[in-house]
């Protein structure tokens, strides 16, 4: 990826990927992808809400705060091209 790319992205984005090709079909709690990418939850619910609105990540959040996240298609497609077929370094 290029180095102007926000790094926090970059680890979201890893992490997604990550959690898509560990555990198909199913999401990760946000509090996993924040641990897993080593972000604080803020910075974390920032990059999942940009990429929800361009359409790559759809989040799920619970009135009690918690909730999860996943890659969309295009989301899955976009780190395929990026990170390969194979699942990324934790």
């Amino acid at each position: 990826m290029s180095d102007d790319i926000d790094p926090a992205l970059v680890a979201v984005l890893t992490q997604l990927w990550r959690a898509r090709t560990e555990t198909p079909g199913r999401a990760w709690s946000l509090a996993k992808l924040a641990k897993q990418a080593g972000l604080p939850m803020s910075a974390l619910r920032r990059q999942l809400t940009g990429l929800t609105e361009n359409g790559l990540a759809d989040m799920q959040m619970s009135e009690d705060g918690t909730g999860s996240a996943w890659l969309t298609e295009e989301g899955a497609a976009l780190c395929r091209a990026v990170f390969g077929d194979d699942e990324p370094a934790p």
